[in-house]
C-alpha cells in the first residue's frame, strides 16, 4: 500500500477504483455500492462507496491501518463539494501531504466541508492503530444544479457561494463540530438491514436528512456570525455520556442536576451543550426521548398504558397521555387500540 492514495473522479464508482487500485486489491460491487476491503497485510475494514441521484455518492472509512495513510482528493474538471464527518479517532486534514506541519485536526465529533480550487487540493490523514470511522457526502454540483434550481431564488450568499459553483472553482474549507443528531443518522444509515429496492431509497433519505441539517447548521452560524459558543472536545464526550445516561435510566427521575455533576460539567455548561448540540433543553431532550419509547412500547409490547407510564420515568397517566397526544395528535389508549386492531386483523 502506497504512503498517499489518490482520489479522482466524481462517483462513488471511480472513488472506491482509485483506493482499491492503492491497495493493489479487487473492489466488489452490488446495486449502486462498492465496496473494498482492506487486505489483512495493511490491517482491516473497508472503504464503500455508494452512488444516489443528482450527483450525490457517500463514501465510509470504516479502517483500523498497520501504517499512516494519506487519501488525497486530486483536482479534476470537476471539482465536487465534500462533507466529512468524523465519528470516532482524530484524523489530520492538509493542503500538502508532504508537509505535515501544514496540517489541521479534525477531532471526534468533527466535521469539515472542503471542495479544491483551482490550485489547491485536500488530503486526509489517518493514523496508524487508530479506529478511523468517516463518513462523506459528495456532491457533484453539476448534476445538483437541477435540485438547487428549485429553490434558488430563495438560497442565501453563503449557501450560493458553496453550492452554485458548479465546476468548483473555488477553494472551499470550514470546520465545526457537527451534532449529536447527525450522529445518531449516520448509525441509523450503517445500520440499515433493509433489502431490494427499499435500502437504496431508505439511504438516499438518510443521506439528505443530513445534508439538510448541516445545510442548516450552516446556515444558522453564518447568520448568526460566530455567535454560538464552540463547545470543546471534552464538553462534547461529556455530553455525549449524558445522553447515555438519559437513554439508559428513562425509568428513573433524572434530575438535571445530579446528571451535570455525574458527567463533570456545571448545570448551565450541559444546558448550552444540549441547546447547541439538539436545539433543546436537557428536559425536553428527556421528555421527548420517553416519548418516543411509549410510543415503541406501544407497538412492540404487551404492557398496558399504566405500565407504560411508569416505564417511561413518569407517575402519572394522566399527564403521560396529554403529553402522548400533544406529540402525535391521539392519545396513548386511543393509539394502543389501532395498534392491536391492525395486529389482529
Amino acid at each position: 500500500m502506497n504512503n498517499i492514495c489518490s482520489v479522482s473522479g466524481y462517483t462513488a464508482k471511480s472513488s472506491i477504483e482509485n483506493l482499491a487500485e492503492c491497495l493493489n486489491t479487487e473492489y466488489t460491487t452490488e446495486d449502486a455500492e462498492y465496496c473494498c476491503d482492506i487486505p489483512e497485510a495493511y490491517g482491516s475494514g473497508y472503504f464503500k462507496g455508494r452512488q444516489f441521484s443528482h450527483g450525490i455518492f457517500v463514501m465510509e472509512f470504516d479502517v483500523f491501518l498497520h501504517k499512516p495513510l494519506y487519501i488525497s482528493f486530486e483536482k479534476d474538471d470537476i471539482n465536487p463539494l465534500r462533507l466529512l464527518f468524523n465519528s470516532d479517532s482524530k484524523i489530520r486534514h492538509t493542503s500538502d501531504p508532504t508537509n505535515n506541519q501544514e496540517s489541521n485536526t479534525v477531532n471526534k465529533l468533527q466535521r469539515i466541508i472542503f471542495c479544491n480550487g483551482v490550485s489547491t487540493t485536500h488530503s486526509i490523514r489517518f493514523d496508524k492503530r487508530k479506529h478511523i470511522n468517516v463518513f462523506i457526502i459528495n456532491i457533484n454540483r453539476k448534476d445538483f444544479e437541477e435540485k438547487i434550481d428549485m429553490f434558488s431564488n430563495d438560497i442565501s450568499e453563503e449557501l450560493a457561494i458553496i453550492f452554485k459553483d458548479l465546476n468548483g472553482v473555488n477553494h472551499v474549507y470550514e470546520q465545526d463540530y457537527f451534532s449529536l443528531d447527525i450522529s445518531k443518522i449516520i448509525e441509523e444509515y450503517k445500520a440499515c438491514e433493509l433489502e431490494e429496492f427499499m435500502k437504496p431509497v431508505f439511504l438516499e433519505g438518510k443521506t439528505y436528512e443530513i445534508l439538510t441539517l448541516q445545510i442548516q447548521s450552516y446556515s444558522d452560524h453564518h447568520k448568526e456570525k460566530h455567535d454560538d459558543k464552540i463547545l470543546r472536545r471534552s464538553t462534547i464526550e461529556k455530553i455525549e455520556k449524558a445522553v447515555d445516561i438519559i437513554k439508559d435510566e428513562l425509568e428513573l427521575r433524572i434530575n438535571v442536576h445530579k446528571l451535570a455533576k455525574r458527567v463533570g460539567l456545571n448545570q448551565n455548561t450541559l444546558q448550552s451543550g444540549f441547546q447547541t448540540l439538539f436545539k433543546t433543553s436537557v428536559n425536553d431532550y428527556i421528555r421527548d426521548n420517553r416519548l418516543e419509547l411509549a410510543k415503541t412500547l406501544l407497538e412492540k409490547s404487551d404492557l398496558n398504558v399504566t405500565e407504560i407510564t411508569y416505564k417511561i420515568g413518569i407517575n402519572s397517566r394522566s399527564y403521560f397521555s396529554k403529553l402522548f397526544k400533544e406529540r402525535y395528535g391521539i392519545s396513548p389508549k386511543e393509539y394502543l387500540t389501532q395498534i392491536r386492531k391492525t395486529k389482529s386483523a
